[in-house]
Parts: structure tokens; C-alpha cells; sequence
């Protein structure tokens, strides 16, 4: 005998209780969600801000102009014969700290920076005629000079901010040169066009390498492979390499690349390579999903046209999915971008002076030299850093952009 069920009392107390608890939980809930995105949004302006406060100021340079004479310097040149070698042997850091001297002080050689001799060499290759006369010359300023100029320095180097502020020889600018320069030894010197080139060269390669072999993985695994033991072992390997860490990639090539094959150290090339391992798992997962949410009777379609197998899904089901494979690259290629561990392991930590030329040539990329220059002693590094991050941060989304971009051109609503 079923027992009837009496209908529920919607106007009882009880009933009233229990839904005011429901209606608190849902707020409850509401709340803490609004809370997690608050202070995560905090978060992230909190890093903002600091990086933008820090590297704003790495992005500008201190100079002093000093009044060069140049007839009466010791500089034995020939305005009609001037070439690098004649340059390298005129002694021109001993010159500049001389015409330094003489123009601003006995102490004064301390102010500009131990390469500023090459600023010297620049205007005199720039024009020849400059040794016959008196000119000015905006020498970089020392790293103290630099960081009490931007409010940053020891009261010793602000006494002589002031001092070259009163003899109004004193600027503070847009540094080009850290957008076209290598790495260096100096602060006020160094730049990031060689790692920039370095991370763009390296990510061609790992774009060149992980895409086709992902999206041509991911459509015979999931259009042309048999479904048995071993594809499984297949499916289970790809996604556990997927989340394997990035250290152990790095010792793949290290041993591979580098000990077997013998290819170039600290190239782009096997850069290219230890990264692409890395992202063609996650090119292969994003694939087989992409592909597998195209529908069925878009096959159908095709097939019931005339369509052969291989034209299905290189004329139809491809071009639908290829939304959803962009955004699988667009996480690798994000994670690849910003990987340091691995490209250590194969030697991309080179100090390098000179941009790549190739994909052959040593290069290091700008994680890499985002760590180096935060692992230096000088406080002049510190802002250094802080701006290469905003120049790694801008290319980011730079890259995740085009690819964003492209995957809306592409992408097909049915």
C-alpha cells in the first residue's frame, strides 16, 4: 500500500525558515564571490602599479652635457681618417674622463658612467668635423647620478645633482637605447632588443614546430586512429605531458639536443625546440576538443554531397575547429613565452652583448634576462628589470592579440 504524501505547505513557519536560510546562502555566496573578484583585481593593480612605478623610470636616462674642446683635447686624430680602428686606439675613455674633468670639476669623472666614452665615439663617427671645434656632448650619467636624479639616490650623489642642476648641464629623458641595445655590465647602458629578438626568434621556432605536428596529431587521434589499448596509452601520455613541469623539458633537450644531436648551445633553434615539446601537448588536448565539438552533421553534410573522408575534414570539420585550436595555442605559446627554467638548462643564460642574427646564433630570451638583471648587485638593475617586465608583459599581449584576432576572423557560429 503507497502512502500518500501530503502537498507541501508553502505559508508554514517552517517552510519560511527554511527558504530565508536558502535566500541567505545565495547571498552569502554572491558576496563571497564579489569579494574573490575584488581582491583579485586588487591584486593585479597592485602589480601594475609597482611595475609601472618602477619601470616607467627604466625607460629614461640621465645625461650631462659637457663642453668639449676638441682641438685642445689630446685626442690625435685625423678628421679625414676615421675609422674604428683609429677610434679604438685614441684612448678615448682616458680622453673623456680628462674633458670631464676639465669641464665640470676634479671630481666630476665619477658622475658619467664608465662608458661614456662611447658616447664620445659616437659623435665623432656621426661627424669627423667635430675634432676642429668646441661642441657639446651629452655623456650617460653614473648609476648613483641616475638614481638620485630620479629620487632614488645616496645624499652624496643628490649634493651633486644639485650642483649640476645649478650649472644646468643636467637632463633626464627617453632612453632609446633601451629599446635597441643588448645586454651589458652597465645600467645606464644596457637595452632589450637582443633578448626581445631572442624571444621572437625562439617563439617562430616553437610556433613553426608545435603547431602542425599538434593539429596533425590531434586530427589523426581523433579521425583516423583505431580505438584500442594502444591509442590509449597515446590519449593518457598526451595529458600527462601536458602537466609535467617545465625543468624536466629542459633536461630533455639538454640531453637530446644538445649531448646527441650536438647542435648549437644557447640557440634560438634548440630554444625553439625544448619549447615546442613542451607546448604540442596542450596544441594536441585543445585540438581533439576543438574537433570534437564540431557537430556530426556537418560530416553528414558533407559526406551526403559527395564529400570524401579526407575532404570532410580538411574542407569542413578543420576549418570549424580551428577557433578552438588558436585558443589552445594561444595558452602554450602564453606559457612558452614566459618559461625560464627549461631555456636554462640548455645554456640560454649567456651573457649576450650582440643581437642574434639567426635562429643558430646565441641569443637569450626576456625571462631569461628579466632574471639575470634581478640577480645583479647594482641598484641600477632594479628598475631595469621592472621595465623589461613591461616590455615582456606588452609582447604578451601582443602575441595573444593577434592570435585572439585571428581566432574571431575564423571562428563560425551554427
Amino acid at each position: 500500500m503507497t502512502a500518500t504524501r501530503n502537498p507541501t505547505d508553502w505559508r508554514s513557519d517552517a517552510m519560511r525558515r527554511r527558504i530565508a536560510r536558502r535566500y541567505a546562502a545565495e547571498r552569502r555566496f554572491k558576496l563571497a564571490g564579489l569579494l574573490a573578484v575584488l581582491l583579485s583585481a586588487a591584486f593585479l593593480a597592485f602589480l601594475l602599479v609597482t611595475m609601472m612605478g618602477n619601470g616607467l623610470r627604466g625607460f629614461t636616462r640621465t645625461e650631462i652635457a659637457v663642453k668639449v674642446d676638441f682641438p685642445a683635447s689630446p685626442l690625435l686624430l685625423d678628421p679625414n681618417a676615421i675609422t674604428d680602428q683609429a677610434l679604438a686606439n685614441a684612448n678615448l675613455p682616458m680622453v673623456t674622463g680628462e674633458v670631464v674633468k676639465k669641464a665640470l670639476g676634479a671630481d666630476a669623472e665619477e658622475w658619467v658612467s664608465p662608458t661614456a666614452w662611447t658616447a664620445l665615439r659616437d659623435a665623432i663617427k656621426a661627424d669627423p668635423k667635430i675634432l676642429s671645434r668646441t661642441e657639446t656632448v651629452r655623456l650617460p650619467a653614473s648609476t648613483a647620478i641616475d638614481l638620485a636624479a630620479k629620487g632614488k639616490g645616496s645624499s652624496e650623489a643628490e649634493a651633486a645633482v644639485d650642483r649640476l642642476n645649478k650649472a644646468g648641464v643636467l637632463s633626464t629623458g627617453f632612453n632609446m637605447g633601451f629599446l635597441t641595445a643588448s645586454d651589458g655590465t652597465d645600467p645606464t647602458q644596457v637595452g632589450i632588443w637582443g633578448a626581445f629578438k631572442g624571444s621572437l626568434l625562439t617563439m617562430l621556432v616553437t610556433l613553426a614546430l608545435s603547431f602542425p605536428v599538434g593539429v596533425a596529431t590531434a586530427v589523426y587521434l581523433e579521425e583516423y586512429a583505431r580505438k584500442n589499448w594502444m591509442t590509449d596509452i597515446i590519449e593518457v601520455s598526451i595529458n600527462n605531458l601536458a602537466a609535467v613541469p617545465s625543468i624536466i623539458f629542459g633536461l630533455l633537450g639538454l640531453s637530446i639536443f644538445l649531448n646527441v644531436l650536438h647542435l648549437p648551445r644557447s640557440a634560438s633553434l634548440v630554444g625553439g625546440m625544448t619549447l615546442a615539446l613542451m607546448t604540442m601537448p596542450v596544441i594536441v588536448i585543445a585540438g581533439r576538443n576543438a574537433i570534437k565539438s564540431v557537430p556530426p552533421s556537418i560530416r553528414d553534410a558533407a559526406l551526403g554531397i559527395g564529400a570524401s573522408p579526407v575532404q570532410v575534414v580538411f574542407h569542413h570539420v578543420l576549418p570549424l575547429a580551428l577557433p578552438g585550436i588558436l585558443t589552445g595555442t594561444i595558452i602554450g605559446m602564453a606559457r612558452a613565452l614566459g618559461e625560464t627554467a627549461p631555456l636554462l638548462m640548455i645554456g640560454m643564460r649567456a651573457f649576450i652583448a650582440t643581437p642574434p642574427g639567426g635562429i643558430v646564433d646565441p641569443a637569450t630570451v626576456l625571462p631569461v634576462q628579466i632574471f639575470l638583471w634581478s640577480d645583479e648587485v647594482s641598484k641600477g638593475f632594479v628598475e631595469k628589470t621592472s621595465a623589461a617586465i613591461i616590455v615582456l608583459l606588452i609582447f604578451l599581449l601582443a602575441m595573444n592579440g593577434l592570435a585572439i584576432y585571428l581566432r574571431n576572423k575564423f571562428e563560425r557560429r551554427w
